[in-house]
């Protein structure tokens, strides 16, 4: 598909947002905007089959249907966009949309059960029945004007890469709280090429968000033929997840719903299924990351214990209550197949910080599995202004030594006005210096197990990777001839200045 084309559909996105804009928060409102577009694209998509089989089977009404009923999809016309379109100017149009969303709930509940956890007749979120009625005509109106028809949109990656081009504006708009469902394009890229995913491979994300790093991780593999599980604890952004794989083509993605911490849903004979690739990034140090144990949140008296954890993924040590960040990592690491590979991303503070994180980290590293620290520039994440780190582990490494790269220079990426951005040669030095493992002068360093050890397990990158810049010498002779001669002109300016205040009479 022409690029003119693809940029048309994301510009009637985007219109389409104007209808809420400034009357409902974008955090709420992205939700009934990309429903929408899977509805759309669902609804095109059902159409333009239904010609094709009317034409091939001459209007056999029995052989029509047979055919429809094995598409990825099926529609009834009550439940098509057209249909919802046909009735934008009903009273009750907010009923009409429910009730279409609950018909293809129905008639694809094999994939679809549960998916759509919303309600366009809701007077919280759109106010009385004429505010909302003319909201969502104007929607209609908006999508009307797209067709997503397959012939149409040609390229399979067109209405998937729409999707993600709005979720990015969300997760703009929505500040921190974007970073809890989307991880940038670039970040996404350079961890699914360290990561090395191959074919066959299970690839798992326990906070997968709207999906968007577990699609670029199985993109690694050309033929796709890689297995694709996630959990997520919102169930709106779980929705999103399930949506993004289902119009980037990805009909077995296994993503569940809940806590992963508490409720890991992704088990085999009630133990922790094995992945080959694991790919996050988990909110940053969560609070009350184990209140999932207690079953009660307002219990400021619980104390989190390994024996409460079924899975026994404590035994190293129990993160602090505050701070969720090696919750995630042992839970990833519990879970990582013989010779896997894990990239997950972390604020610096997983470095460094002592108490129970410390001795999570000697054990961690005194077990081998710890590969490479890589530093990331500041603000490239939403919401996020800190610099980050992405920790890569593996199992049966073959070496003891941990690569510790400090990419987070300015020459190492793309300077913004709101965010920063890695650039695609920055992604490929970071990857490239990983692969040769190599020290590289202010940029990478390959520390021993010694060096750790006599550093106290402390990961913090400058430790390792010297960046200081020497500032030139100073020449003191010239320094003192310059203040020699300033002192000059300041005597015959001041002798100047008399002579004026003399003519002027003061």
């Amino acid at each position: 598909m022409p690029e003119n084309k693809k940029d048309k559909i994301n510009s009637i996105l985007w219109k389409a947002c104007d209808t809420f804009r400034g009357k409902i928060d974008s955090a709420i409102y992205k939700d009934y905007i990309l429903v929408m577009l899977f509805v759309k694209y669902l609804s095109d998509t059902y159409k333009e089959h239904l010609a094709e089989y009317s034409d091939k089977y001459a209007g056999n009404k029995e052989r029509v249907i047979r055919a429809l009923s094995r598409d990825r999809f099926t529609l009834d016309e009550k439940s098509s966009f057209d249909f919802l379109y046909a009735k934008r100017n009903e009273i009750n149009i907010g009923e009409i949309i429910n009730t279409a969303l609950e018909r293809i709930e129905e008639d694809n509940k094999s994939k679809l059960r549960g998916v759509f956890h919303i309600d366009y007749n809701s007077e919280v979120v759109f106010g009385k029945t004429k505010e909302k009625n003319a909201m969502l005509k104007h929607l209609l109106e908006d999508f009307n004007e797209l067709d997503l028809k397959p012939s149409k949109i040609g390229n399979a990656d067109i209405i998937g890469d729409s999707y993600e081009y709005l979720i990015k504006l969300f997760a703009s708009d929505a500040g921190k709280k974007g970073g809890e469902f989307f991880t940038p394009p670039e970040v996404s890229e350079l961890i699914a090429k360290l990561v090395k995913p191959q074919e066959n491979d299970r690839i798992y994300d326990p906070t997968c968000g709207s999906g968007s790093l577990l699609l670029k991780t199985a993109k690694q593999v050309p033929n796709k033929k890689v297995a694709i599980y996630g959990q997520e604890r919102n169930g709106q952004t779980h929705s999103l997840c399930l949506m993004n794989m289902f119009l980037h083509k990805v009909d077995d993605a296994k993503i569940e719903w809940g806590d992963t911490i508490a409720n890991p849903l992704h088990l085999v004979d009630g133990n922790l299924m094995k992945f080959q690739v694991e790919v996050a990034n988990p909110p940053f140090s969560l609070d009350k990351w184990a209140m999932g144990f207690s079953g009660d949140t307002n219990d400021k008296k619980f104390k989190m214990e390994n024996a409460l954890d079924t899975h026994k993924r404590f035994g190293w040590g129990v993160p602090p209550s505050s701070k969720g960040d090696y919750a995630f990592v042992l839970h990833m690491l519990h879970s990582l197949a013989q010779n896997g590979r894990m990239g997950i991303v972390l604020p610096h503070g997983v470095l460094f910080r002592g108490a129970s994180e410390g001795r999570i980290r000697k054990q961690i590293i005194e077990h081998n599995l710890l590969d490479a620290v890589i530093g990331l520039p500041a603000n490239l994440f939403y919401g996020v202004g800190i610099p980050v780190t992405i920790l890569i582990f593996k199992r049966n490494r073959e070496r003891s030594d941990i690569l510790f790269i400090d990419a987070s220079g300015t020459e190492n990426y793309e300077k913004g006005k709101n965010q920063n951005r890695l650039r695609e040669q920055d992604i490929e030095k970071i990857v490239q210096t990983y692969e040769n493992y190599e020290t590289t002068e202010k940029y990478s360093y390959e520390a021993s197990t010694d060096e750790i050890k006599e550093n106290e397990f402390n990961l913090n990158i400058p430790r390792y990777v010297d960046t200081f810049e020497e500032e030139e010498p100073v020449d003191m002779d010239e320094v003192k001839e310059n203040i020699k001669n300033i002192k000059a002109e300041i005597v015959e300016v001041e002798k100047q200045m008399e002579k004026y205040l003399e003519e002027l009479g003061l």
